[in-house]
């Protein structure tokens, strides 16, 4: 049985600045005025990275006046650890096997 991960989620995450960008969603939903207070960013550099974690699933957004809100998805994070658990799953079970050369 082979396990994947989701690649894409896992390249949208690595960047420092979208973990950033993650991690204060994870405590409230914020608009890009907000997120270019807390991070420090360019708002042109904060919104291409938005775009990669709306793209990834990462984010809704909610529209609000000429203000755009982005909120977590927990269920996608879930779904990757879950994918990572698994992995590990299969790693413990499989501690043994060994392929001859």
């Amino acid at each position: 049985m082979v396990i994947s991960v989701d690649t894409e989620l896992l390249r949208a995450l690595a960047d420092p600045l979208r973990l950033h960008i993650v991690t204060l969603l994870a405590r409230e939903t914020l608009c890009t005025t907000h997120l270019v207070e807390e991070t420090g960013a360019r708002q042109t550099n904060l919104s291409n990275h938005l775009k990669v974690l709306r793209e990834a699933g990462v984010v809704d957004t909610e529209p609000c006046g000429r203000f755009t809100y982005y909120r977590l998805r927990p269920e996608v994070l879930e779904s990757l650890s879950g994918q990572f658990a698994d992995l590990a799953a299969t790693a413990r079970t499989n501690a043994g096997v060994k392929r001859s050369c």
